[in-house]
């Protein structure tokens, strides 16, 4: 996000310094894009027509240079590799329709899902589909790595961008560095991050080991290094957005040429005007308004080294769908967001709900059909399924003692209106389908939407973190994640025991 930003702003910066048409077409020609297909699916515009954005942001680890084989190594068998690779790092930058707030999303490397059928049109590779590492879709190519990320979330997926090693590296340089401050000594012997105690600049290569680092933070796995790149990302947009960064012309210049020669995007950005436009937008939002996320994992049953969807990323999944902000700072919120608090303030959260869905259509699978679309919407696993005792002609959803608030939940989420509900004697809230409602997932003529996901329940375990959080530092690993000389050890003895060794940004 932050790299497209700077992009643009450079662009805008060199078009009024007079020499902006001959770079902006050689920027054009840098940029290489390919097509999405329609694989992350569409965004529904707001009350007010405005639509959000959503960018599912992608860090190869692909060798496929001689600069990246250098900089990420294993290439002295293989050589120089062809191919996507696999997304190490994706993240779903979400941009809200009024441009007040924006979330970043990490998904971990390690997640097991399942891949949809997919083919690469640049070298036509393709896959039936399997159960795999989501980070492998990559190899199918980017739309493949869209379309499993919006499979698994439910989130559309408006744009891509794509960055390899030796785009981090110029990147970084291009901006003069970035600070960061680590907790600890550490040095991670598999990514070559040694750093002492305290705050340092990261550049070039440095920078790339800090992202790349996953044995030398946190509990050693793929959760610290989301967290580490949180940190990363939060201080260069902290620098985008100092003054001062974007008025040097050679910076400028330098950082505008590196960006469109790293970054391959879908043709949805695949111009500089595209970029201005986005950049733009990006610019709107406040960095206290930018929330950085980890979506909640388990242990995998099956493998120990990796995870599975929590329960909880169903709220944090549905508060993106629905474009609502997970800022934990201050600031003003838009009118669109008061008016939707305002509109669900009685309302109570569809983590809270399970609902009683009854077959009266004498139609197999109805109740199934529509349970499952509620559970997708964040509602509670609770929620049952069972044939009507009788057929019904009409859809109603009953409600018991003390739980309209709950049925208006429901009832939003499904299309119905206030004449479909009525209150019983029982405790929990039935829904029986009628023959009125034959097909789909949303009542025939009705307005359904998302219910409002429970935004506590959303950031419960995700590691949240404002843009604006500067103070923050990374925590070194206090186990033994490392080894030396094939001796486990922590990180920080790591450092000690390779004294000799040059700190990484000496």
């Amino acid at each position: 996000m932050l790299r497209i930003a700077g992009l643009c702003l450079a662009v805008l910066v060199l078009g009024t310094a007079g020499v902006g048409w001959w770079f902006y077409e050689h920027l054009n020609g840098n940029i290489n894009s390919v097509p999405l297909d329609g694989k992350g699916g569409a965004e529904k515009a707001d009350a007010f027509g405005r639509t959000p954005i959503n960018i599912l942001v992608m860090g190869s680890d692909g060798r496929t240079s001689a600069a990246d084989c250098k900089l990420g190594g294993g290439c002295s068998k293989t050589g120089v590799q062809s191919g996507s690779g696999n997304a190490d790092v994706e993240m779903v930058v979400h941009i809200s329709a009024d441009r007040s707030n924006a979330t970043v999303m990490s998904i971990p490397r390690d997640t097991v899902t399942d891949i949809p059928a997919c083919k690469d049109t640049a070298t036509g590779t393709s896959t039936a589909g399997y159960h795999g590492q989501i980070n492998s879709a990559l190899q199918y190519g980017p739309a493949c790595q869209v379309a499993t990320v919006h499979q698994l979330t439910g989130i559309p997926i408006d744009h891509f961008v794509q960055l390899d090693f030796s785009g981090v590296v110029k990147m970084s340089d291009a901006v003069g560095g970035v600070s960061v401050c680590v907790s600890a000594d550490v040095y991670d012997t598999y990514s070559h991050l040694k750093l002492s105690k305290g705050t340092h600049t990261l550049k070039g290569e440095t920078a790339l080991e800090f992202v790349r680092s996953r044995h030398g933070f946190g509990d050693g796995s793929d959760l610290g290094r989301t967290l580490t790149q949180h940190i990363f990302l939060s201080a260069m947009i902290r620098k985008f957005k100092s003054a001062g960064t974007l008025t040097d012309p050679t910076a400028v210049y330098d950082l505008a040429d590196a960006a469109t020669k790293a970054l391959t995007v879908d043709d949805g950005l695949g111009s500089v005007k595209k970029l201005i436009g986005l950049a733009a937008d990006v610019n709107k939002v406040p960095t206290k308004r930018m929330t950085f996320t980890t979506m909640q994992t388990a242990p995998d049953p099956s493998d120990s080294d990796r995870v599975v969807v929590a329960d909880g990323a169903k709220s944090l999944f549905a508060a993106i769908a629905g474009d609502q902000s997970l800022s934990t700072g201050s600031g003003g919120r838009s009118t669109a967001a008061a008016a939707t608090a305002t509109a669900t303030a009685s309302a109570v959260p569809p983590s809270r709900i399970a609902v009683t869905v009854e077959n009266g259509t004498g139609i197999t699978g109805r109740a199934s059909t529509v349970a499952n679309a509620l559970t997708g919407q964040g509602f509670s696993s609770a929620t049952t399924t069972a044939n009507a005792p009788s057929s019904a002609a009409v859809t109603t959803l009953t409600y018991g003692t003390g739980r309209k608030g709950e049925a208006r939940t429901a009832a939003k989420a499904l299309g119905l209106s206030s004449s479909h509900l009525k209150q019983g004697t029982g405790t929990g809230l039935t829904l029986v389908i009628g023959s009125d409602w034959p097909s789909g997932t949303s009542f025939p003529g009705g307005t359904s939407s998302p219910a409002p996901a429970d935004t506590k329940t959303a950031v419960a375990g995700a590691h949240v973190s404002t843009a604006d959080q500067g103070k923050h530092c990374a925590q070194v690993s206090p186990y033994k994640t490392v080894a030396l000389n094939g001796v486990p050890m922590t990180p920080s003895q790591a450092y000690a025991a390779a004294a000799t060794k040059p700190d990484s940004d000496s």
